[in-house]
């Protein structure tokens, strides 16, 4: 690692901008030195590229002043005085300029980093259609002869077909279109980007009509999702000619489909927006999404007729603290009204995966452990209202809550409040008299007294448990409901075979714990049910994550004596530490970068309304390093045997599944050296 941790540009990536200048009319001049007071805003905030609008060095409202000389000499001696100021500027410069060649004007993007014309990008596309007369004025880039121009000197690369590539910050590679061409059936950027241009920029005017706005946001967050890139977007605004037209200064940058940042609309002063630009993320989704490799196959005849211009990027250098948002829960929005659909979603999909498994086997019943805690609870919630989406009595389903030798009161209490609330036929199941069967049948020493609370004691706890459940399906002709979550499917948090790990069918398999106690809280938020639930659920997510099976040392059975985070790690910081390793492959170091970032400080950042405040957590980096260090083992090391034999389960997020049927399919017998050394030699030990 040759950057320093705490920059963004040693995980992968590159801060960008998008000014809108206030221009003035035919006034190169005025306008030139708006571009370099913008331009030098970009670079003082250590961007690597600043994108400016359609023809932002005349402005774009000159009509037929376009085929004067006097102005077309200025915009040129423009072009140049801003190449030579570049020299002391950290950004590639995407400028608009009217430039001749060949007998013909064309409406050019020019590309300019540090002294030097890398490429001149003409307009594709020529609007000829109601407001828009640009063909009376411009040629289009396909009227051209010469792939390269002479140009203030220099021979310089010219079309449409230019990618410009950063030979120093990998993933960096730039395409450039006007305006227009993003609003056509194929823009150009499209092939950019299937022959491997990440950031897709747009030097647009785009004057405003009620209502454009929101299609022109749509149109650049669907062609940043398409195109598995990032798009920037700078439209006209202040400055402009209002003669018969309007201009709303709008700004957009995109990443695979969402909106990073926008400018406001409308303002009456010149900006600049920024956003850091994910380069691993994108390359990573484009190395995973099959059908965008087969389009490039497809396509490879004229992929490999577009030209790369390669150039020497000075990476900024020093601690660049990243400005982009992380969310601290990734399975979990923040905005209320999204989460409530991600909710509705994530219920929804469980029940119709456990309808569809009952109606396919024609089982009317459910058996389930009810163990107090959150799993079982969201587990036996589905299974209520799977009922009642089916026509069928709540009290087919079988619950059962199993006290063991460590069950405290208030998880047992709470089950049978829980069981009671949801109107199932509640039973309770003492195991120890099996259990102890159990230990004596394999000599254990706690069968004769001796207080031995090993691994083995644990797990025949589990594993009565299970065979319980199972003997009572035989029994009752009914599907053994699993309760178990992704987080715990992860780590490796639960006993194999005849234990929590099996079932007939488990509909909490791909949703991880985070997710569940948001929807728990969800259910009370919304008052799905009685005020008693709503206690009882409130109880439960107040309660300690454990696994129960060991005793508290002091006798004490009020509460839980084991706490399963104090073995594993929090939750939370686990359930981000999952999404970012399997949805995107990332380096641990660039992983740990993230969560310092979401978790280091409580008070930065928005927290969801549904969080009290008590459970709002931050934590340094040792702290972030130490539990990454523990899930990186547990996950790759030791646990992938568990996981490739889970039982059926939908799939419930975008985060994906652990299922060896759906998305993660890795051996049972990996190493984790790899991921282990990358943590410790790129993460800082931090402070404890």
């Amino acid at each position: 690692m040759t950057q320093p941790f705490h920059s963004l540009y040693t995980h992968g990536f590159a801060r960008v901008a998008v000014c809108l200048p206030f221009v003035k009319v035919a006034d190169p001049q005025h306008n030139l030195e708006r571009t370099l007071e913008l331009a030098q805003q970009a670079s003082d905030a250590h961007a690597s590229l600043a994108l400016f609008p359609e023809l932002n060095l005349t402005a774009y409202t000159n009509d037929d002043q376009f085929q004067q000389d006097a102005l077309l000499e200025a915009a040129l001696d423009a072009v140049q005085r801003l190449a030579t100021a570049s020299f002391s500027l950290a950004p590639v410069l995407l400028v608009g300029a009217p430039l001749r060649f060949e007998d013909k004007l064309f409406n050019c993007a020019v590309v300019i980093y540090r002294g030097r014309v890398l490429g001149i990008v003409p307009k594709s596309y020529l609007p000829n259609y109601r407001e828009f007369y640009e063909k009376r004025q411009f040629a289009p880039a396909r009227a051209a002869l010469a792939r390269e121009v002479s140009f203030l000197g220099q021979t310089v690369p010219f079309g449409p077909d230019l990618i410009f590539e950063a030979t120093t910050l990998p993933g960096l590679r730039l395409h450039v279109e006007i305006c227009e061409d993003l609003w056509v059936p194929i823009p150009p950027s499209t092939w950019a980007a299937l022959a491997g241009a990440t950031i897709l920029a747009n030097l647009s005017a785009s004057n405003i009509t009620v209502g454009k706005a929101d299609y022109r946001r749509s149109l650049v967050a669907s062609q940043a999702a398409k195109c598995i890139a990032a798009y920037l977007y700078s439209g006209a605004g202040p400055g402009e000619s209002t003669t018969d037209l309007a201009w709303d200064g709008h700004a957009l940058i995109a990443e695979n489909g969402e909106v990073l940042s926008e400018s406001e609309r409308f303002a009456g002063r010149q900006q600049v927006i920024l956003a850091d630009i994910d380069l691993e993320r994108l390359r990573q989704d484009r190395l995973r999404t099959t059908s965008f490799t087969d389009a490039v196959s497809d396509e490879r005849e004229r992929l490999r007729q577009l030209r790369r211009i390669p150039f020497n990027f000075e990476v900024p250098a020093g601690e660049i603290a990243l400005q982009r948002q992380v969310e601290r829960f990734p399975y979990v929005p923040r905005d209320p009204r999204v989460r409530d659909e991600r909710c509705f979603e994530a219920y929804n999909i469980q029940v119709h995966g456990l309808m569809k498994r009952l109606n396919a086997t024609g089982i009317q019943r459910i058996v389930i452990g009810i163990s107090g805690g959150l799993d079982s609870t969201q587990a036996l919630i589905v299974a209520a209202r799977t009922m009642d989406r089916l026509g069928l009595p709540r009290q087919n389903i079988l619950a059962y809550t199993m006290p063991g030798f460590a069950t405290s009161t208030r998880t047992r209490t709470n089950a049978w409040a829980l069981m009671n609330a949801l109107g199932v036929s509640g039973h309770e199941i003492d195991i120890r008299p099996s259990c102890l069967q159990m230990l004596a049948d394999i000599g254990h020493p706690f069968a004769h007294g001796e207080p031995l609370y090993d691994v083995t004691f644990e797990n025949v706890q589990a594993g009565e448990r299970t065979s319980h459940l199972f003997r009572l399906a035989n029994f009752n002709n009914a599907l053994v409901l699993g309760t178990g979550d992704l987080s715990e499917l992860a780590l490796g948090w639960a006993t194999y075979g005849v234990g929590d790990h099996m079932s007939h069918y488990n509909v909490n398999a791909s949703v991880p714990k985070t997710l569940i106690q948001y929807l728990i809280r969800w259910v009370v938020s919304s008052q799905q049910f009685d005020p008693a639930t709503h206690e009882t659920l409130l109880s439960i997510l107040d309660t300690e994550i454990s696994p129960e099976l060991v005793p508290a040392s002091g006798g004490s059975s009020d509460k839980p004596a084991q706490s399963t985070q104090a073995v594993i790690g929090p939750y939370e910081l686990q359930d981000f530490n999952l999404y970012y390793i399997t949805r995107f492959g990332f380096r641990p170091s660039k992983v740990a970068f993230l969560a310092l970032h979401a978790w280091g400080d409580k008070a930065a950042g928005d927290w969801s309304d549904l969080l009290p405040p008590e459970k709002r957590h931050a934590y340094d980096l040792a702290t972030i390093k130490r539990w990454l260090g523990v899930f990186l083992f547990r996950f790759f090391k030791i646990s992938q045997f568990k996981r490739s034999a889970v039982p059926n389960g939908p799939k419930v997020g975008s985060g994906g599944s652990l299922s060896p049927r759906g998305d993660w399919r890795a051996p049972s017998d990996s190493e984790a050296v790899v991921w282990l050394e990358e943590l410790q030699a790129n993460v800082p030990a931090g402070v404890g």
